[in-house]
Order: structure tokens, then C-alpha cells, then sequence
């Protein structure tokens, strides 16, 4: 549904669905109900100030009437923000779309402690494009290759092709050279293929019995002597490494066949090849501040497909190398 008020700051005008019974007579009482408790006087001053707006942008006050309206529109205020060290660099731009190379610990769009410091809402502000939608979105602590629609009546046409599965992805990853202790040796290039599913209350994805729905190519590209990690280090952590001792690693090709959360992570930690630096697979660790020094080693590399307005193949290649790559 089309938003009434336009893009701020880079930032949507936040979208609330008002319930169609229960013990409120106007949308500020409902209001009241769900955030009264932060701030009263700051929810009374946007109903008088014609701040909150519901279809068509109609400013609402204080007597709107609960059934009057389903959805209603209003800008968040947010918090300060301390900016990231990490830049996004574009690798091209035109009429319709925008590709980028996302770093490490940017999450693709708001959310969380995260609004001004997403690459969406960054990219919006620097490049004075309030339609910008990203076309497929990356983990924060993923870096790489990201699309990005800048033509709302073209956007259409390249949702398809990845609603269809015809854009190729290609992402390179370091991890140990050899699988963890209790897990099979692989003979690469391998498929892993299972059911994946991950609730928005729960940080890790998880593997359940079921019709596959997630499918990953995965091959090694090379070996190469990593060192052997500092005591203490994720890397460590993880059985993948710390269980050989040598530090022996591989640079692996991942291209994946579906996009479910945290696949690639999953993926490789089901080999006993957990990602260098991954927090959470194979094993969840404890929440702690950001090390810049240590991202995780997940690059999305490539991608490929037609451009549907072009009709011809076109291929983005990151210029980002992974850290730990010797």
C-alpha cells in the first residue's frame, strides 16, 4: 500500500494498522494504549499538529473516530545515531538501477538501533533518491554485491527475475581447509540441500524435516595457510578451526539456488566448515560489541542475469576482498 506521506531523512513514514473492535473509541487512544507509556504528550502534539495522516493523507486529531480509517501513517522520531565505520562504494548506476558494494556490519535496510545507519537510508540521503528499494537484501554482517531499484515503474520487471530464481548469485566465504571432528570428509563440489525455517523471535535459523526448500552449491576454491588463531578469537570457537590446530583454511565458491536466512552459514556449518568469524554457527556466541578487525568471512561475489529493459546478460563483480584471504 502507497504510503501518503513521502520519504524523510531517507526514512518511510511508518505504516500502523489500526484493530477493527475493542475498547478504544478514537485512534489516539489506541495510540495512547500502545505507546502512551513513552511519551503522551508527544503522541497528543502530532494529532494536533495534523502529523498523523491515514489514507489519502487526511490529517487525523484528537476525536478521529477508531472505525474511521484501517491504516494510518506517521514519521517515527529517532534516536541519534553513531555513524558506522564502513563505506558503501557504487560500482554502477543508471536509469533504473543502482549496484553497490555493501561492507561488512551495514545492514541492507532499517531496523532495530539501526535507521540512518542502513545502506538503504544512506544511499537515499547521498544520492537524493527517495524511491530507492533494494532488490534482495544481505546480512548486516555480509558484504558484497547488492541491487538496488531506482525506477519505481521499472521496479516491477526485476522483482520477477528474482521471484522466479533467474538471477545467479556467487559468494565466496574462508573456513577451515578440512570439516570439524565428527563430521564426514566432503568431496567437493557438494550440494546441501534441506528444509529451513526462521522465526522473527529467534536469532538462529533452523533445519526441520521436510520437502527441501533451500539449496546450496558449494566448492573449494583453494587452500592456504591461515595461521593458527589467537586463543580466545570466534575463530577459535568455532570446532571448524580450532579442533586442527594448524590453521589450515580453504576460500570457498557458495552459489546458492534459494534465499532463506542465514543459508550460507547454515550450510557450511552443517559440513563442520563453520564461516570464519560466524557468532552464531555453529555454535551461538555471546553478544558482544562489533570487532571491526574481525568480520565475518561471507562476500557476495557476483551476480548474473538478463536486464529485463536491456534484454541483455549483464554480471556485477564485487571489488571487496575477504580479510583473512592470503
Amino acid at each position: 500500500m502507497q504510503s501518503p506521506l513521502p520519504v524523510r531523512d531517507g526514512v518511510n513514514a511508518t505504516r500502523l494498522r489500526l484493530p477493527d473492535e475493542g475498547p478504544w473509541t478514537t485512534a489516539m487512544d489506541y495510540m495512547m494504549h500502545r505507546w502512551g507509556h513513552i511519551d503522551p504528550q508527544g503522541i497528543e502534539d502530532r494529532f494536533d499538529a495534523g502529523e498523523i495522516v491515514g489514507e489519502g493523507g487526511i490529517p487525523l486529531d484528537r476525536r478521529t473516530r477508531l472505525e474511521d480509517h484501517t491504516f494510518i501513517w506517521y514519521y517515527r522520531t529517532l534516536p541519534p545515531e553513531t555513524r558506522l565505520p564502513v563505506e558503501l562504494n557504487i560500482l554502477h548506476q543508471d536509469d533504473h538501477i543502482l549496484v553497490v558494494d555493501k561492507p561488512h556490519f551495514l545492514p541492507t535496510t532499517p531496523g532495530g538501533t539501526y535507521i540512518q545507519e542502513s545502506a538503504l537510508v544512506r544511499l537515499r540521503n547521498q544520492l537524493n533518491l527517495p524511491d530507492l528499494i533494494p532488490m534482495h537484501r544481505l546480512d548486516r554482517m555480509t558484504a558484497g554485491i547488492l541491487l538496488l531499484s531506482t525506477n519505481p515503474e521499472t521496479r516491477g520487471r526485476y522483482q520477477v527475475l528474482f521471484e522466479k530464481r533467474q538471477v545467479q548469485k556467487e559468494y565466496e566465504c574462508v573456513a577451515a581447509a578440512q570439516p570439524a571432528a565428527g563430521h564426514a570428509a566432503v568431496d567437493f563440489p557438494v550440494v546441501v540441500r534441506n528444509r529451513m525455517t526462521k522465526s522473527r523471535s529467534y536469532l538462529l535459523a533452523e533445519v526441520i524435516d521436510g520437502e527441501p526448500n533451500a539449496e546450496t552449491r558449494i566448492d573449494l576454491i583453494r587452500t592456504f595457510d591461515g595461521g593458527s588463531p589467537a586463543v580466545g578469537s570466534p575463530a577459535v570457537g568455532s570446532p571448524a578451526v580450532g579442533s586442527r590446530g594448524s590453521g589450515s583454511r580453504g576460500l570457498y565458491r557458495l552459489e546458492p539456488h534459494s534465499g532463506k536466512t542465514h543459508q550460507l552459514r547454515v550450510h557450511m556449518a552443517s559440513l563442520g566448515l563453520g564461516i570464519l568469524h560466524d557468532a552464531f554457527y555453529p555454535d551461538l556466541l555471546d553478544k558482544a560489541p562489533d570487532d571491526y578487525t574481525k568480520p565475518l568471512q561471507l562476500l557476495a561475489r557476483g551476480i548474473r542475469f538478463v536486464d529485463p529493459i536491456t534484454r541483455k546478460p549483464v554480471e556485477y563483480r564485487s571489488r571487496l576482498e575477504l580479510s583473512e584471504v592470503r
